[in-house]
């Protein structure tokens, strides 16, 4: 997707040989236009899927999921990482780890949100070893609906996760594939589209 990746060379910074950060259009301030151009690409790759929701993780996945989800016209769930008073029975529930914040946390989809039968499409925002990807298809399992697939944002391609997700038979679609950040430099796998 050209556009998205025009906007990580302009926008992104490379903070590390791991560490992209997207902050001014994606994780922190957020880019309404390019969002719904996300969301419709997500519905192209995915629309013979008969998807019933889509799923993501609090907080940066879930403005590429409701754009997605607009797109399908199916409800859009996130997993919570903290618990509320309101927040406390009948959960699926999974661990998932931060590389960038360097914390597990637990979390949780009421069971009401996610039901058996369904046919989920989960989106989150970075796939790097597939941690929150395997966190959030756990939930899935959990409520016995079925992962439909994974649509990814940006994807380090030099980490794990797509090849093992992937090697489990999940469908993954990645919007941009970044294939290095060394020494600040921004390239891409040529295959991303």
């Amino acid at each position: 997707m050209d556009l998205l990746k025009n906007k990580i060379l302009s926008e992104g910074i490379a903070l590390s040989d791991n560490v992209l950060k997207v902050d001014k259009f994606l994780n922190h301030q957020i880019d309404p236009e390019l969002m719904v151009e996300i969301g419709k690409e997500f519905y192209e790759r995915f629309k013979d899927d008969k998807i019933t929701k889509v799923l993501t993780l609090e907080s940066s996945g879930i403005a590429p999921a409701v754009m997605t989800a607009l797109n399908f016209n199916v409800p859009a769930v996130f997993a919570r990482k903290r618990k509320s008073l309101t927040f406390t029975n009948d959960l699926l529930s999974a661990q998932v780890f931060s590389y960038t914040k360097q914390e597990t946390n637990m979390i949780s989809v009421s069971n009401q949100f996610i039901k058996p039968g369904d046919n989920i499409l989960i989106i989150d925002d970075f796939l790097a070893n597939g941690e929150a990807a395997a966190a959030l298809i756990s939930i899935v399992e959990q409520a016995d609906a079925r992962v439909a697939g994974l649509g990814i944002v940006i994807e380090k391609s030099f980490q794990s996760g797509a090849s093992i997700l992937k090697s489990k038979n999940y469908r993954v679609e990645s919007l941009a594939r970044v294939q290095s950040l060394t020494d600040g430099t921004i390239t891409f796998v040529e295959d991303a589209e």
